[in-house]
């Protein structure tokens, strides 16, 4: 009799025709057992690897293996079944008796842990007994030399490949003097003449593998590695001699539990990484193929590796979302980029090694700056752009690190502009995914695109057509220095019923009118020069009038004039409660990390601008100006938004500026406005015009809900900006403990554009009282911070004394420098009692030193930190020490915060005396020196003393 187990496959049968069609054959196995005799005339001899390992492999190896060793035990080969686990008293093979026999009981649900668990597959009866019988039998296995893993063979029927099917391109790379091209697909590699298209040798793959993953030439060209592998039983990387088409060595096959999707040469040429579908990278000697460490970390299957250019750091790009860095000396992970929502399909460093690049399918594009050398440090992401509509398959890089290519599902090729990552051309229509990119080293900017569908095809560009791929508008209100500025006085003219047709007037002018009738728009005529600056000023609500303005400026003829277009660079939606109109605070946005300071952010026709970052578990941006009421930008009016509404990252473009699809809306805002933006006029409206050429144009004003009625008057003015500012101190009252400080708030009240930098001084303090200044409220900010401090044995201060206080404000206002004296100088100041509690600000460790002059003095670069501690002397008070969550850090530059404040902010615990603290600017931070301090809510809100901040690039 000839036996069915072995006519029929075992694994051919459970991977093609499934588990169903296996236990018809185990039954007529048994069947065929019962009823017939071997030729041999003995008992029927059941075979381990054909019979019993199918099985176990079914319903055990998932967690039983040399990789998860649950329990200590693993049954991927025939050794380690009979070496058993962790239960020592219990034999896993007895053999001859099954009922004796510790792997039998837990099939049988006879004793704990029963195998396998209830949630899993469970074996039928004719497995069991189909096992049990083998038990019975001896539980004979195979000879050492053949007992191999159960996970490392694969039997699938040969089917016939199609004929005259174009190959898939899944890799492609220039050799680095650019002759040859290396197209990899099913099967192995064609090295192609460039320029002919000529495939002068092919390089097959070998132990069965199809499809060649990657590929990659060596730094001098004479050696090309292929990633490639059997899915589920093992992976492999080839080196081959380009010159002779031979295997020089091939690289992780005993190592490897499944394919590989990357290896990469180190361009030092001592290294080689290898990585897959298992999750492990491994790094190999180049010259010897010796494994030299196994490289743990990710969760998901490791689909790109990149060496930075001096071989000290590996990438990797993972299906857990993560990219991460390593170091390869020593396999230490560095940093993780945790930063993506969507598994990671490609990463590369920058030429000179400063930058990481990473996609996946999240869909985006996102750059780090690289400072995880030595040692772990968070790499701070620098760029992030919404790429494509589909998941990111490729990256590609130029030499010289200016341009860059991504492919997507969606089907399109894009060009990149660095380092801002600017789109600056789209290929779209491809006839099948792009899944492979590759730059030509030499000639002209082109590039290789190689797609599924077998085709290929050169892409080239000309970087001149790209000069200011941006074409960034300017901000919303520029200092107006540059500005064409009208002249004239002010002439008050009335409204005048004209049936529908324009009042023709003079600007300057204000015009005294009512919106008489529900629905009503007045216009009225006025002319203007190219690049003049108007604005547009209504009083009605602040006169009482019932009028809710919007006021507009069109063409002669009626039509919109465009402001400033919008595109879209990243898609978000508020994830917690809405904002009212109002709100300056916990602005919390999807993807908010990949969101910068000052980069404006489009929410339903309102346009905002991100003032500092979330600071807390519970907390989310602040947005411009950071305190009080918040303004709208490019005349738009602050609105309620509501949770769940999209919103985006945009960047304004100048009108009529050709934009590059990116997938994501593009906005358009004409010059009109609802209320005035800076909420200086309440629900008044103010526009600021400029005219784009000369001629004529149309001033309009109407009811924003269309009411009107007789009492519904307003006073229109056409004016020139007056830009300039004032200045305000906060709380004119202060009371100081001997000894002790205080702080003193000034705030600046900007005019007409005016965004300059305003600096301070305070002059004529009374003996034994000092103030850090001059204090500079920065360009675009509107508040600035100073401590005032006393000696330990000062007196009360005089009403004289305090009268004779001076506060001169100064700054540039149109290329003038203007000096204004606040009225009432500080206020009154009054001493008051001893003080329960002092804090200092002191150094940590080696960060912090005294300067020359006595100051304390930190250095900080821009995306660095700094580490400092606050120290409280408690004379007399017990409980915390608290200096606030997201305001901790008093006159800081903007962009420059305390760090890792946690839930309760900043803080001194009742039980202790100090605490550190960490200080990190944003990448963007200019140079610059600043004093700063913190400001307890303790004991009448007692501050440190002034510290000195340097910014410097180092």
């Amino acid at each position: 009799m000839i036996r069915i187990s072995n006519l029929l496959s075992e694994q051919f049968i459970a991977r093609c025709f499934g588990r169903a069609f296996r236990l018809l054959t185990v039954s007529l196995f048994l069947f065929a057992g019962l009823f017939s005799t071997p030729a041999n005339g003995g008992e029927w001899k059941i075979d381990y690897h054909a019979d019993i390992a199918p099985i176990l492999r079914d319903y055990c190896s998932g967690c039983h293996n040399e990789t998860d060793y649950e329990g200590d035990f693993s049954v991927e080969t025939y050794a380690a079944l009979m070496k058993g686990g962790e239960t020592e008293d219990e034999t896993m093979i007895v053999p001859g008796s099954a009922e004796r026999s510790f792997l039998m009981r837990a099939l049988n649900k006879q004793t704990k842990p029963a195998m396998p668990p209830k949630k899993e597959p469970q074996p039928q009866s004719e497995e069991l007994a189909l096992i049990e019988k083998w038990v019975n039998q001896g539980g004979r296995g195979p000879r050492p030399e053949e007992d191999h893993s159960l996970l490392a063979t694969l039997t699938v029927p040969h089917i016939e490949p199609k004929k005259n099917v174009a190959k898939s391109i899944a890799a492609a790379e220039f050799s680095p003097d650019g002759k040859i091209l290396a197209e990899a697909g099913f099967g192995g590699v064609d090295l192609v003449e460039v320029g002919t298209g000529k495939v002068l040798k092919h390089l097959p793959n070998q132990d069965g593998a199809g499809k060649v993953n990657a590929i990659h030439f060596s730094g001098d060209g004479k050696q090309l590695i292929m990633a490639t592998g059997i899915s589920g039983i093992k992976g492999f990387a080839l080196v081959w001699s380009v010159a002779t088409a031979s295997v020089i060595r091939e690289i992780g096959g005993d190592a490897h539990r499944d394919i590989l999707f990357d290896a990469e040469f180190s361009p030092d040429g001592k290294w080689i990484a290898t990585a897959g579908y298992d999750r492990v990278i491994r790094l190999w000697e180049r010259n010897t193929g010796k494994l030299v460490r196994d490289i743990p970390g990710h969760n998901g299957a490791v689909f790109d590796l990149a060496f930075s250019p001096d071989s000290r750091l590996l990438a990797s790009a993972s299906g857990d979302e993560t990219g991460k860095i390593w170091r390869v000396d020593t396999g230490k992970r560095l940093d993780t980029l945790n930063q993506p929502s969507g598994e990671q399909f490609a990463i590369t460093f920058t030429p000179d090694g400063k930058e990481i690049l990473a996609a996946g399918a999240d869909n985006r594009i996102r750059m780090w700056r690289v400072v995880s050398r030595d040692k772990p440090r968070i790499n701070p992401l620098i760029q992030a752009r919404f790429a494509h509509e589909d998941e990111i398959v490729s990256l590609e890089i130029t030499a010289d690190g200016k341009w860059l290519a991504s492919s997507s599902a969606d089907r399109t090729v894009k060009l990149w502009k660095l380092p801002m990552l600017t789109q600056a051309r789209v290929f779209p229509d491809q006839s099948d995914l792009v899944s492979s990119l590759a730059f030509s080293p030499v000639g002209g900017r082109c590039f290789f695109a190689g797609r599924m569908d077998g085709s290929t095809e050169m892409f080239s560009f000309d970087e001149r057509d790209f000069s200011n791929p941006d074409a960034t508008g300017s901000s919303d209100e520029p200092d107006p220095v540059g500005w064409k500025i009208p002249s004239g006085q002010l002439k008050k003219v009335a409204e005048k019923e004209a049936g529908g047709v324009a009042q023709r007037v003079s600007a300057p002018v204000e015009i005294s009118g009512s919106i008489a009738r529900p629905d009503e728009k007045d216009f009225f005529r006025f002319a203007a020069r190219k690049g003049e600056q108007w604005i547009l000023e209504v009083n009605a609500a602040q006169s009482k009038s019932p009028l809710d303005s919007k006021v507009e400026v069109l063409t002669s003829d009626g039509g919109l004039i465009e402001r400033v277009a919008f595109q879209s660079v990243r898609d978000s939606w508020f994830t917690f409660r809405g904002r009212d109109s109002d709100q300056v605070d916990s602005f919390r946005l999807q993807n908010w990390r990949e969101m910068e300071l000052n980069e404006y952010l489009y929410a339903n026709g309102e346009v905002i601008k991100l003032w500092s970052y979330p600071r807390g578990p519970d907390s989310g941006f602040r947005v411009y100006p950071g305190f009080g009421k918040r303004y709208g930008f490019f005349g738009t009016t602050p609105l309620a938004h509501f949770l769940g509404e999209p919103c985006y990252i945009v960047r304004p473009l100048k009108p009529g500026t050709k934009i590059v699809p990116n997938g994501l809306p593009v906005y358009h805002l004409y010059y009109e406005n609802d209320d005035d933006p800076r909420r200086l006029l309440g629900s008044d409206s103010k526009l600021v015009f400029v005219a784009p050429q000369d001629g004529e144009y149309l001033a309009a004003i109407s009811d924003v809900r269309g009411f009107g009625g007789k009492n519904f008057s307003y006073h229109l003015m056409i004016r020139p900006p007056h830009p300039g500012f004032t200045i305000e101190v906060g709380g004119m009252k202060t009371k100081i403990s001997p000894g002790g400080g205080k702080e003193l708030e000034f705030k600046a009240k900007r005019v007409d554009g005016f965004d300059g930098e305003i600096a301070i001084n305070i002059s004529n303090l009374p003996p034994g009282y000092s103030a850090d200044t001059p204090v500079v409220i920065e360009a675009g900010q509107e508040r600035a911070y100073v401590t005032l401090r006393s000696d330990a044995h000062v007196k009360a201060v005089t009403p004289e004394q305090a009268g004779a206080i001076r506060v001169a404000a100064v700054a540039t206002v149109r290329g003038k420098k203007v000096v204004q004296t606040v009225k009432g100088g500080i206020g009154e100041i009054q001493l008051g009692k001893a003080a329960k509690l002092l804090v200092n600000l002191e150094p940590d460790g080696d960060s912090g030193h005294i300067a020359p002059d006595g100051v304390l003095e930190f250095h900080l670069n821009p995306a660095g930190t700094v580490k400092a501690r606050v120290k409280a002397l408690r004379n007399g008070f017990k409980g915390d020490v608290k200096f606030g969550t997201d305001d901790s850090g008093r006159n800081l530059p903007h962009g420059v915060f305390v760090d890792n404040i946690g839930l309760n902010g900043l803080m001194i615990p009742a039980n202790q005396n100090e605490q550190q603290l960490f200080i990190t600017a944003a990448k963007w931070v200019p140079e610059m020196t600043r004093m700063f301090h913190l400001r307890t809510t303790a004991d009448g809100e007692q501050v440190t003393q002034a510290v000195r901040l340097v910014i410097e690039n180092q």
